[in-house]
């Protein structure tokens, strides 16, 4: 499959299976899809910016993802920057410790 293809998958997959990123004002972006690697890079921003599941959010697409689209192994969920910045580093860092979100497992 081409890097377009996984692209266009990955794209699909964050439309239809996490909808909840654009209906709470959030948005993803495709950053980067290496086909012969099978990894991609997706880019979470706007009201994600300090909603306190998104650390959660970014761990389960990162999981879910590689499960979901053929040919895609690894996926690296990031931080837009500028007008698009997520989360805050020092809340995402935090929660990422705390031993409660460990399990968590958003509704998609």
């Amino acid at each position: 499959m081409s890097a377009e293809g996984l692209e266009r998958q990955t794209r699909n997959y964050l439309s239809n299976n996490v909808p909840q990123i654009q209906q709470h004002g959030g948005s993803f972006e495709v950053r980067d899809v290496d086909e012969a690697a099978g990894t991609a890079t997706v880019a979470i921003g706007g009201a994600c910016s300090g909603c306190g599941i998104a650390p959660m959010t970014m761990k389960a697409i990162e999981q879910r993802l590689p499960e979901s689209v053929d040919g895609l192994d690894d996926v690296e969920v990031v931080r837009a920057g500028g007008p698009r910045a997520a989360v805050m580093p020092s809340k995402t860092d935090e929660m990422e410790g705390m031993d409660e979100y460990e399990d968590y497992s958003p509704p998609f």
